[in-house]
């Protein structure tokens, strides 16, 4: 299996979803609790089984706020550095009703980081599902042609930013469960029609493939399909269950790696285009501590690596600069897929996936280019952090060799002297033994008359 794929002009979009649920908001401070964030479902969490890795807790980053504009610029930089060429931020519109939309809004007006990207609009309504009230609905979506059109005014401002992904010279546009959408034939219908009189390209719309069935995209108007890990699973692969009902126990249901990712990669090749998406893992039980929780087993940078470079290697012969391979996620913290680093893997997830698609991928290269320029202060103190961290991590790898280095000299001068004193002590002893016996052979002479006999005194040690 290829290990990695071109880095020259065909080389595809490798997107990661990015979700933006880590800031406060008012109605999760009214659902919920007052602060409440996706890091209050993370931490919460504890293993439900023997050798089950809960809580997954972040690395580097922290338990960071999206609020603060140094980590949005920090996550870019990280994603950049690792080859992944731009993130798909999940995008909640209800009726003209932005939620969660604070780290996108300001990501549009800064105009940084200078990383490319797209929306994904999760179009289905809020339940809270894990937090031991099932499907009690909170936040519900409705849907009109009426909403459309205010919809796409408001999408068209997106489509206008220079760092919007494009596939074809179109603004790609995905929508989670285009199947939910009352007439999604008329919903593409109405967002073409009103790109084409504001001018702007009319949208590369990507349905989810969220149902139980393989549907034509182009039957409901949109473009292109693309998978979702791991919707569909329990319908390409046997699972199988953790926990004993009997005892108490909730039951989990469990899928090994391995075999999830050639389930996915045996797939029929369908008439359609269609993209595919690759999952670092998947554990929801932070989100399903009450309730039947999905686990896919056994994730490892490693096997990450090789679904990562068979599904990019397929894009780039498949559709090229506008092939797209989706990874879930960037930061699914909440259901154990992320690509940021964490306290246990640290950043091997991002060196496996930079190993496959190699650095700097990005359709719209950086603004810093090298010559001391950057667009924002926010990208000015990223880069200086960044090369902070680098300089720390020389100088603290130069002083830990140097540490080593000083500690093996010293061991080694150490064991010789050591050898040294032994001889030395075996020398005089051997010494002393025959000065004693020549002594002894000087007085019997001197005993049996003889008047020469010969000094020993230069044998004694002094």
């Amino acid at each position: 299996m290829s290990q990695e794929i071109s880095k020259g002009e065909r080389a595809p979009h490798v997107l990661a979803f990015y979700l933006p649920q880590f800031h406060p908001v008012p109605e999760n401070d009214a659902w919920h609790a007052p602060g409440f964030t996706e890091w209050d479902v993370v931490v919460r969490s504890k293993p439900k089984f023997e050798g089950h890795r809960q809580p997954e807790l972040p690395g580097e980053l922290g338990f960071y706020d999206l609020r603060v504009p140094e980590t949005r610029a920090r996550q870019a930089m990280l994603a950049r550095e690792h080859g992944i060429t731009g993130f798909l931020y999940y995008h909640y519109w209800f009726s003209g009703r932005h939620v969660l939309d604070r780290p996108l809004r300001e990501v549009l007006e800064s105009g940084a980081p200078d990383f490319p990207f797209a929306l994904c609009w999760v179009n289905e309504s809020w339940f809270r599902r894990w937090q031991d009230a099932r499907d009690m609905l909170i936040l519900e979506q409705k849907f009109s042609e009426e909403d459309d059109l205010d919809h796409i005014r408001w999408l068209i401002d997106c489509f206008k930013d220079p760092r919007y992904i494009r596939i074809h010279g179109r603004p790609l546009l995905a929508v989670y469960r285009a199947h939910h959408l009352p007439n999604p034939e008329r919903t593409a219908e109405v967002w073409r029609r009103e790109c084409a009189e504001a001018g702007v390209a009319e949208p590369w719309l990507v349905m989810f493939e969220t149902g139980e069935v393989d549907d034509d995209p182009r039957s409901i108007g949109f473009d292109a399909s693309a998978e979702f890990v791991p919707h569909l699973l329990h319908t390409l692969t046997r699972p199988t269950s953790y926990g004993d009902p009997r005892n108490g126990q909730h039951t989990y249901v469990g899928f090994e790696y391995d075999e999830v990712a050639s389930a996915y990669l045996d797939r029929p090749v369908v008439p359609w285009v269609r993209y595919p998406c690759v999952a670092t893992g998947w554990d929801n039980t932070p989100r399903r501590q009450a309730t039947e929780a999905l686990i896919v087993r056994d994730s490892s940078p490693e096997r990450f690596g090789r679904w990562l470079a068979a599904a990019a290697d397929r894009q780039e012969r498949a559709g090229g600069r506008d092939g797209i391979v989706f990874v879930n996620a960037w930061n699914e913290w909440a259901e154990g897929a992320h690509l940021e680093p964490d306290a246990y893997w640290g950043r091997a997830y991002l060196e496996a996936a930079r190993e496959v698609l190699g650095p700097g991928l990005s359709e719209a290269p950086s603004r810093d280019q090298g010559d001391g320029t950057h667009a924002s202060i926010e990208e000015l103190y990223a880069d200086l952090y960044r090369r902070f961290v680098d300089l720390q991590r020389s100088a603290s790898g130069y002083l830990s060799y140097a540490d080593r280095r000083l500690a093996r000299v010293r061991r080694d001068y150490e064991a010789q002297l050591t050898r040294a004193r032994d001889d030395l002590r075996g020398v005089a002893e051997l010494n002393q033994a025959m000065a004693d016996e020549l002594k002894a052979l000087a007085d019997r002479l001197r005993q049996l008359g003889e008047t020469d006999v010969p000094s020993h005194s230069w044998l004694v040690p002094p």
